[in-house]
């Protein structure tokens, strides 16, 4: 506010404005002409240059230079500079005739300067302009392909108009306005020429706004064809005329309809919209209006929309104005067919997002509902038709509203017309607008031109573009030092420290390696003599060696190279074991030291030959029998029979293998949020995070731990990261979305599951054509000849899937509809009309539901089913219901999980996730009879259900307790081919057992060991086995084993107890 303040009070500052020099002009008279150019900006004139001769070779030097101030007491000046433009006129002066008193002049074509970079922030910069010719002018007659008339124009200032804040703080909003399509039948283009007027309010401070009005509105028939490129037009061009009305280089975008951010944006409405666009009466307008906003404005249109998502763009039909205003009258300005359009500008407050461009449905103007919709008292339309009138007067309409302004302030003499020139004002929270409720109590009269809109579904096409976002999207470098900061990342290799033990284990190494040297000298000396086995063994003969070997270590060199190769070690072990590193005092001192240390070298020499020379072989570790898939499949397996501590013994055997893996640490934490170990589920997504700071899943995670303890900022940060690193991940975009509504943040909720829905829909495309390029590769195989077969395409539902996303938006929201298409008038319009639009397999929220199960992250799960039921596809699906369930048995809520169990049983009674999930649950209630129903139900169909391995688990435990032991057997075994372990060996193994089949049992039962050798029952049936088997000391070794691992099966012990009291033996400790 400061720097605004300070802005204000700054001296105005002059705009220079310097014609330097045309080239190729023609004249009425031949080549040779004399010229003059004439600067206008707005409605004033600022000067004319003296005349110059030229010809079509020879530039005409006019090195003119004109100016205006810009004063900074009010912000409509800049904004001023940012939509007008400089008009430059080429003016020739014929040679004066006989009797003639003063000169005659022939207009010879015009130019518009851009200022709009000093609104960037430029001080000087030079523009070569294309001279448009005006009727009747000899520029005319310049052949087509022949040089086209340009000036030269540069425009400076002293100071930038800005200072480096405020251009960093201010923004500039670009409004485009194309067309209005499927207008009233009413409308004539033959008829009766009327203004078609288009007018919305711009916030220019933070409490003030102002009208933008666009009036240059033409009605065109259906066969008034538009140019391909089409250029954008001045919103006050001044006395313009010809091509000087449009902005130079500025072209409107035709972009498709799935690109789009407004209404009608559906298949049923894409049909409608390439009728009406090529069918029917339109208005054209293909304007731009650039409105400079100031920081606090910027502040104020963030509040504004934010508050209440819609904006107000009013349409109006008024007869055009006579061409001077009559004096002593006030002037009236009827206006006809008021409408509305109200314009969802919430995409703007997106992260990144600085432009929304769509068509937007045009109402019949209603005050109450423009107070409901956008919380705003009054209209603009009376304002609008006065300042249309004055442009098309040529006159400034700023000027006219400073003159408002100021007769408001002194207290005009008619307040209530004073009143009705002010613009709409934003209604504050809580605040009500008293005229406005007054009117809505009353009967208010029908607007039936309005209403015509409605009936006719008129649209406008609009755009709003900013200069920056005005919410900025981080970047990912940004995101991942924050997460760096968080977690910091853990190093590749730990650090390696030199201590007292690294040295003593340096003395070893170098001893090793100078033992080895010796022993290659021997052999090389005595070799011949060793392999001949004449080496003699006697005390005399073995001195004469030692001898004869320190000669050559000595006269060679060797013995002096192999100190100096043991020094350094040495060194090390007296500076880091015995802290010495200065000089000794005296030599007694010296003398104890050198002692100390000459026994303790001795010793270490010894043990470091001792480890090169033994004798004995170490037994090697044997490789593990199971690797990491499997110990996870172990661990889930305990998860589902709830022996918790089974599951986190395999999910640390799985860290004590390998500490660096991710993913080892993230299973370990998904487990401790199962557990409800909240502290040590952060501790394992930290550790995951650290390891692999791109680890999606570790990302997501580590921030649904954050939300839950309601550390948001952490959060986001977290949940950002994860979109960053995955931008085409739909669950990284869902979980975002979700975090955000979980803290109320709509708009960024609402964008996020916005780009999630784009992603999926984009990937049920990829989807959808992969197939059909197989199919049509297999039908060409088939078909004899290849060439001369017709592929035919399965046509995809004819339902749009823009049904999922009317969800997003919220309630007073519009969705972008993710859709294809093309503009009208394109070639391949009448074909992409017919290509069907795939629905996605899963919604975005069930591909987010079905993680979170997964990782028993439970609130969110409970929120992202919340969206999904509001997803407008007929009400809940049998799929929705099955994941509710799963979501109330991880909560042991097992009542709640059986109603929605039945709710998705009559949705569909064929589902075989609903059927197991129904076992489980009569599994846990211990009702066995039923959930032997549902499982062997769960069997009987041909597509296999979710965790097939808990099913034959616990369907072939109750086979086992209601004593079918062939089916049992039958049932672990097929549990054994789909994923082996050592519950479903030792079920095959006890139901062996049952039947007999003593060989096979302990096939089954060695097995089981193998898989896990600390499994109590696995030994005790062993035990078992050999009692039966008579094999006295290896059932005694299984006996011993099962009691040593506490064998707690009270049933099983007396089982054994009585097989040894048959048997005689069988107990050690009898």
């Amino acid at each position: 506010m400061a720097e605004e303040e300070l802005q204000r009070h700054r001296a105005p500052e002059p705009v220079n404005i310097t014609v330097l020099r045309a080239r190729h002009l023609r004249g009425s008279k031949g080549d040779g002409l004399s010229s003059l150019v004439k600067v206008e900006y707005g409605s004033s004139t600022l000067g004319e240059s003296a005349k110059v001769d030229s010809t079509n070779d020879v530039a005409a030097e006019y090195n003119f230079n004109a100016k205006f101030d810009c004063s900074f007491d009010d912000p409509i000046v800049l904004d001023e500079i940012a939509f007008k433009p400089v008009l430059v006129t080429v003016i020739e002066v014929l040679p004066k005739e006989k009797k003639q008193k003063e000169e005659k002049t022939v207009l010879l074509g015009q130019c518009t300067v851009d200022l709009l970079p000093l609104v960037r922030g430029e001080t000087k910069y030079k523009s070569t302009l294309v001279i448009h010719s005006l009727p009747g002018s000899p520029l005319e007659s310049i052949p087509a392909d022949g040089p086209k008339a340009e000036i030269d124009v540069v425009v400076s200032v002293t100071e930038p108009l800005l200072s480096e804040d405020q251009l960093k703080e201010s923004n500039l909003l670009t409004i485009t306005v194309e067309a209005g399509y499927s207008v009233p039948e009413t409308w004539n283009p033959s008829g009766t020429q009327y203004m078609y007027n288009i007018t919305l309010p711009v916030p220019l401070t933070a409490e003030r706004e102002s009208t933008v009005v666009i009036s240059n509105g033409v009605l065109k028939a259906v066969n008034d064809k538009e140019p391909p490129s089409k250029q954008k037009k001045w919103p006050v061009p001044g006395g313009a005329q010809g091509g000087a009305v449009f902005i130079p280089d500025k072209f409107v975008q035709v972009v498709s309809y799935d690109e789009e951010d407004g209404e009608l944006a559906g298949k049923e409405d894409r049909e409608f919209r390439v009728e009406v666009e090529t069918d029917k009466n339109r208005v054209i307008w293909n304007c731009e209006r650039r409105c400079y906003i100031e920081p606090s404005a910027v502040q104020s249109l963030q509040t504004k929309i934010a508050h209440t998502r819609f904006w107000p763009v009013e349409l109006m039909r008024m007869p055009m104005p006579s061409a001077a205003k009559a004096k002593g009258k006030e002037e009236d300005n009827p206006i006809f067919f008021h409408g509305v359009a109200y314009v969802n500008l919430a995409p703007l407050l997106y992260p990144g997002v600085n432009k929304i461009r769509g068509a937007f449905r045009v109402h019949a103007y209603n005050e109450a509902e423009i107070v409901e919709k956008t919380k705003r008292k009054g209209g603009l339309a009376e304002e609008a038709a006065r300042m249309a009138t004055s442009m098309y007067r040529n006159a400034s309409p700023s000027i006219k509203a400073g003159k408002t302004g100021k007769d408001e302030k002194g207290g005009g003499k008619d307040k209530d017309k004073d009143a009705a020139k002010k613009p709409s004002q934003m209604l504050k929270p809580g605040q009500q607008a008293p005229d406005a409720m007054s009117e809505v109590e009353a009967p208010a009269s029908q607007n039936l031109e309005g209403m015509q809109y409605d009936e006719a579904r008129t649209y406008i096409i609009l755009e709003f573009s900013l200069q920056r976002p005005m919410v900025p999207k981080r970047a990912p470098e940004e995101l991942a030092k924050r997460v760096a900061e968080y977690i910091p990342p853990r190093p590749l290799f730990p650090r390696r420290t030199n201590g007292a033990q690294r040295a003593v284990e340096d003395f070893h190494q170098q001893v090793a390696n100078i033992g080895n040297m010796v022993l290659e000298e021997f052999r090389s000396e005595f070799g011949n003599q060793l392999d001949n086995g004449q080496l003699p063994c006697s005390n005399d003969a073995q001195e004469e060696r030692r001898r004869k070997l320190m000669y050559e270590l000595n006269t060679s060199g060797k013995y002096f190279a192999f100190k100096e190769q043991l020094k350094h070690s040495v060194v090390k072990i007296v500076r880091e074991k015995y802290l010495k590193t200065s000089a000794f005092n005296n030599k007694e001192e010296l003398q104890a030291f050198l002692s100390e240390l000459y026994v303790f070298l001795v010793d270490q020499m010894h043990a470091g030959i001792g480890k090169v020379l033994s004798l004995e072989d170490e037994t090697p570790v044997p490789a593990p029998l199971t690797d990491s898939a499997q110990l996870k499949h172990f661990a889930r397996e305990a998860e589902v029979n709830e022996d918790f501590g089974l599951a986190a013994k395999y999910y640390q055997e799985r860290l004590a293998r390998n500490r660096n893996d991710a993913d080892h640490w993230f299973d370990y934490g998904s487990f401790c949020l199962l557990i409800n170990d909240i502290s040590k589920a952060e501790e394992c997504f930290k550790e995951t995070v650290s390891i692999n700071a791109q680890h999606l899943y570790g990302l997501l995670l580590y921030g649904v731990i954050c939300s839950v303890e309601e550390r948001n900022e952490v959060a986001e940060t977290f949940f950002e990261t994860a979109s960053c690193v995955d931008q085409d991940s739909v669950l990284a975009w869902t979980m975002l979305g979700l975090f955000y509504d979980g803290i109320n943040n709509d708009i960024q909720a609402e964008y996020a599951f916005m780009q999630a829905q784009k992603i999926n829909q984009a990937n049920a495309v990829a989807k959808m054509k992969q197939q059909q390029a197989i199919e049509q590769q297999a039908n060409a195989s088939q078909a004899p000849g290849g060439n001369e077969a017709k592929i035919t395409e399965e046509p995809a539902s004819e339902k749009a899937f823009s049904q999922d996303n009317q969800r997003i938006r919220s309630a007073t929201s519009n969705m972008q509809g993710s859709k294809m298409g093309s503009r009208p008038g394109s070639a391949e319009q009448e074909e992409q009309q017919k290509e069907q639009i795939p629905i996605p397999e899963s919604s975005i929220f069930m591909i987010a539901v079905e993680f979170l199960l997964e990782v028993k992250a439970t609130q969110f799960c409970e929120r992202a089913l919340a969206h999904e039921l509001l997803i407008p596809r007929g009400g809940p699906t049998a799929v929705y219901y099955v994941a509710l369930a799963r979501l109330k048995l991880q909560r042991k809520e097992l009542q709640e999980a059986q109603d929605s169990l039945n709710q998705a049983l009559l949705l569909n009674y064929q589902d075989p996730n609903a059927w197991s999930i129904m076992g489980h649950l009569r599994y846990l209630q211990g009702n066995m009879p039923e959930a032997k129903d549902c499982y062997e139900r769960t069997l009987a169909f041909v597509a296999d259900a979710r965790e097939m391995h808990a099913i034959y688990l616990r369907l072939a435990s109750i086979y086992l307790q209601d004593g079918e032991f062939q089916r049992a057997k039958d049932t672990f075994l097929l549990a054994c081919k789909h994923s082996p372990s050592c519950i479903s060996w030792l079920g095959v193994g006890i139901a062996c057992y049952r039947l007999g089949e003593m060989s096979e049992a302990e096939d089954a039962l060695c097995e089981a060991n193998i898989l896990n050798n600390s499994d109590p029952e696995v030994w005790g049936y062993l035990s078992l086995v050999c009692l039966q088997t008579e094999r006295q000391l290896e059932a005694e070794q299984a006996y011993k084993y099962a009691i040593k691992v506490n064998l707690k099966d009270g049933e099983l012990l007396k089982e054994i107890q009585a097989v040894q009291e048959q048997v005689g033996y069988g107990n050690p400790q009898f």
